[in-house]
């Protein structure tokens, strides 16, 4: 892979796992007119009115095979106790809990640790690993395997897995056993479940005339939705009048103003996207957005440290409202994307992480429009991770660097007829600096 072998010329044709095939007498060519067709594409795309794209295709990972044994049940931590997990190496992954991670894996130790995994609880070790090169990861998550399957391809032993993160922990110890597969003493980490911040002046007589978020009508025009809201939020915080605080100020830490605040950008991202396909409980939506942020590595690791919901989805918000556009990590000057560009093609939102034939992991942002990319190679639907797509590499235009895909519909009635996917380590994002933060390292800490 470009982005992930040292991103030479050699390696561009192998990002999504296939060699494609390029014409040596005209390679300038061809992709001079794959650059005259993405330049008309980006002048002409449009938002489309209706996608007609199953969102569940990409969800059920099907390029991994159909007859994966399935596994039922959850294996649960208790909080703060201290447990020995298998680490898997070789990932790029920050795996955050709620999120699925799908794994080819062909490593003879690899193979070994997911037999034995298997046969235990199916739980492994995912360390966070930071762009700021520290030696060694001092939290993680661990992942659990719910789908798992076994097979031979050209005489090597392959394992496929589908798994999900489950719990944070932090590293206190990794040792190396004799066969070379790392045990990690980890300490499981516990979310903080904050109280009412009014439950202390709560006045107990009054409690009949609050309302309740299932009370709410199911079908409502944006006015009607938003005067229910007011009328709910003034209900829920009038003992706010016997605090020296407004009742703004409470609901600066309520899970529910900030569970709603967060949904209304994320419908500024996606006007398709529907209440009923995020989670109802503040936790897991917390982590369901920090899955779908395309934000480098270092915010990512600050959101996976944070220990209560409220304070990770204001720290969400933090970085929903400054970030502005997306930028090629190498050059940190180009700009790719914008945030309103962004659209969900998946049940899971608008990023997911998917696996090449190679085994690298790469975490997807759907986009309607990408700008300064180019082109290479021919449209491909081998091992394509959107059925009925066909896909195209695209590289920086600047520096070079392996930046995604383009998808184009290989069928005339599917909607989007073309989008852009790009994976998340070659991104970066730009956040402008606030008043008074020149200057200071902190900048991008947000509410921490």
């Amino acid at each position: 892979m470009a982005d992930e072998r040292g991103g030479g010329e050699d390696n561009v044709n192998d990002n999504m796992g296939n060699q494609l095939q390029l014409l040596p007498d005209n390679e300038e060519e061809e992709e001079e007119d794959d650059m005259e067709t993405e330049d008309r594409d980006s002048e002409e795309a449009e938002k489309p009115n209706i996608i007609t794209f199953d969102p569940s295709l990409p969800t059920s990972h099907a390029y991994l095979g159909s007859d994966m044994e399935e596994f039922h049940g959850r294996t649960v931590h208790d909080d703060d106790s201290c447990q020995t997990i298998p680490v898997l190496p070789h990932t790029a992954v920050m795996l955050v809990p709620g999120q699925t991670l799908p794994l080819q894996l062909f490593r003879p130790q690899e193979v070994s640790m997911m037999r034995s995994v298997i046969q235990r609880d199916r739980t492994f070790a995912v360390l966070a690993h930071s762009d700021a090169g520290e030696p060694e990861a001092e939290f993680g998550t661990t992942a659990e395997i719910y789908a798992y399957r076994e097979e031979q391809e050209y005489g090597i032993e392959t394992v496929k897995v589908k798994a999900v993160g489950r719990q944070r922990f932090k590293v206190h110890e990794i040792r190396t056993q004799a066969d070379g597969i790392r045990q990690a003493k980890v300490q499981i980490l516990p979310e903080r479940i904050l109280p009412d911040p009014l439950s202390a002046v709560q006045l107990t007589p009054l409690t009949r005339l609050h309302m309740h978020p299932s009370s709410k009508p199911p079908t409502q025009s944006c006015k009607q939705a938003q005067c229910w809201w007011n009328n709910y939020q003034q209900r829920k915080f009038h003992c706010a009048s016997l605090t020296p605080w407004p009742p703004w100020v409470y609901a600066l830490y309520d899970s529910e103003s900030l569970m709603n605040r967060v949904k209304k950008q994320l419908h500024e991202w996606d006007e398709n996207l529907k209440d009923d396909s995020l989670p109802t409980n503040a936790v897991d939506f917390s982590y369901r957005v920090a899955a779908c942020l395309p934000i480098d590595d270092a915010l990512r690791l600050q959101l996976l440290k944070i220990g209560s919901a409220i304070q990770r989805l204001r720290c969400e918000l933090d970085i929903m409202d400054r970030c502005t556009s997306l930028c090629c990590k190498q050059c940190q000057d180009t700009e790719i994307t914008t945030k309103n560009e962004i659209f969900s093609l998946s049940l899971y939102g608008p990023m997911a992480a998917y696996v090449n034939p190679h085994g690298y992991v790469h975490e997807t942002l759907t986009v309607y429009k990408a700008n300064n990319l180019n082109l290479v190679g021919r449209p491909s639907t081998l091992h394509s991770w959107f059925p009925g797509y066909a896909w195209t590499i695209a590289q920086c235009r600047t520096c070079g660097s392996h930046m995604g895909w383009k998808f184009t519909a290989t069928k005339k009635d599917l909607s989007p007829p073309r989008f852009w996917g790009l994976t998340r380590s070659a991104m970066l994002p730009r956040i402008p600096q606030g008043e008074g933060e020149e200057g200071r390292e902190g900048a991008r800490l947000f509410c921490l």
